[in-house]
């Protein structure tokens, strides 16, 4: 089987490292796969893609930005050259695009946003009206699913997927546990509001008043630059810069979770956080809000879910997780591998006989 995944950019980001991961797998089963990106490579993606070239999966990266009408014919290119039998869009701009060309490839596109993304009228409109070029529609989480149907209605095929982790990064031989001389706590997660950086610099602030060896770390992707300033303003106020570091994305998120004592997640939505499995895989001890997306883990070892808008419990939930062991929790259903064999199926299902499945 041929398989195309597209995704909007290449960066450090859920939907990117899923597809990644999916992509990896799907080529090791016998697969030929391709990644095609609507935009360009971000820097910290690089090592990604040169694993990607390694395993044997294909890239097709615009070298410049284009504007909508070369995504298009860029994206149209990808596919001619790569000639698939199927094609998996990750996102909603991104299965937009692929389904407003004139192509006779399956189309599956899989939702991966937190947001309802069709809350922006547009986006509404122009789903509805492609909505049937889509042969599946795939739902990283229920909530997807719930919104797709009251906003767009429903589709003959939805299926929910569940994100999944290669928790064979973070098995105890997978690599050194760095030492570190302090008690870290770490939020891995692009810098936008609904990522609530701010939250836990202002519980951090509780941490750092009952706990001189407590630090906290902050990275991801510098995506809304205004909020990004607002954290290291804030932190500055608070005369937290000698505790806080506050870096970009960083490649190495399995030994940044060996390194670190206790993991931030107060994320006001999420869809299905490959983040947040990730720190379940590590065993580390988490601190979450308590939205839905989250409410699977909240009986595991070492997971506090709470309300992280109340900045006094989230500072005493975090200084209780500095006290905590790591913990071996269960994840059944919620690795990479059960992940990809599931898009497999939904690829077997859709292609019928119409390929060979090798």
């Amino acid at each position: 089987m041929r398989i195309l995944q597209v995704i909007l950019a290449p960066r450090l980001s859920g939907a990117e490292v899923l597809a990644k991961g999916v992509a990896i797998g799907h080529q090791r089963a016998g697969h030929d796969v391709s990644i095609a990106s609507l935009m360009p490579q971000h820097d910290d993606f690089a090592h990604i893609s040169a694993e990607l070239r390694a395993h044997g999966v294909s890239c097709l990266f615009p070298e410049k930005t284009p504007s909508k009408l070369g995504r298009l014919l860029f994206l149209h290119r990808a596919i001619r050259t790569f000639r698939p039998d199927i094609i998996f869009a990750h996102a909603t701009i991104p299965a937009l695009y692929v389904r407003a060309l004139p192509t006779r490839v399956p189309i599956v596109w899989v939702m991966h946003s937190g947001a309802n993304d069709f809350a922006n009228a547009a986006l509404m409109r122009a789903e509805r009206l492609l909505s049937n070029r889509a042969k599946a529609v795939i739902g990283v989480s229920q909530k997807n699913i719930d919104e797709y149907v009251k906003e767009i209605g429903l589709h003959p095929s939805m299926i929910v997927v569940p994100n999944g982790v290669d928790v064979s990064r973070f098995a105890d031989d997978a690599g050194p546990r760095v030492a570190v001389a302090y008690k870290q706590i770490v939020q891995v997660g692009r810098y936008i509001p609904e990522k609530n950086q701010l939250q836990t610099v202002e519980a951090f602030a509780h941490v750092a008043r009952a706990d001189p060896d407590a630090r906290l770390l902050l990275c991801g992707v510098i995506e809304n630059l205004a909020y990004h300033a607002a954290v290291v303003e804030r932190v500055a106020q608070l005369g937290l810069n000698d505790r806080v570091t506050i870096e970009g994305p960083h490649k190495n998120v399995a030994q940044i979770l060996r390194a670190s004592a206790v993991f931030a997640m107060p994320s006001s939505f999420e869809a299905h956080s490959i983040g947040f499995l990730e720190a379940l895989a590590s065993g580390i001890p988490v601190v979450g809000n308590a939205i839905a997306s989250f409410a699977f883990a909240g009986g595991f070892s070492g997971v506090q879910l709470l309300d992280t808008n109340d900045i006094d419990v989230y500072g005493r939930a975090l200084l209780h997780a500095l006290t905590q062991p790591r913990a071996t929790r269960p994840l059944h259903g919620l690795t990479l591998q059960s992940t990809a064999d599931r898009y497999l199926a939904i690829a077997r299902d859709v292609l019928n006989v119409r390929v060979g499945l090798s």
